[in-house]
């Protein structure tokens, strides 16, 4: 399993970006992968590069459905080899 955390940034559709956030979390809700919404970012579960790329470009099409004229996509990716990841896991970690 890889975990990412994403953030998306529409730019040139005003002030408020609350609207475009819903959009996004929809499709990875639809997509099945467990996740978390933070208040800067949104963390995924995923299987591999092509599943996360391929929610990505859904989420950048659905911005530019909504009237982004610009998106700012930052990404980070934790891709662990070495023992099973879990967003829950590593929240486990500094938690308990």
């Amino acid at each position: 399993m890889m975990l990412a955390q994403l953030s998306v940034y529409p730019l040139g559709a005003g002030a408020s970006l609350g609207r475009f956030v819903k959009k996004g979390v929809k499709i990875i809700e639809d997509s099945g992968h467990t996740y978390q919404v933070g208040g800067m970012s949104t963390s995924i579960e995923v299987p591999d590069l092509a599943a996360l790329f391929k929610l990505i470009e859904k989420i950048r099409q659905a911005q530019l459905d909504e009237g982004a004229e610009r998106i700012i996509v930052e990404l980070k990716v934790d891709d662990r080899h070495d023992k099973e990841a879990t967003l829950q896991g590593k929240i486990d970690s500094v938690t308990s």
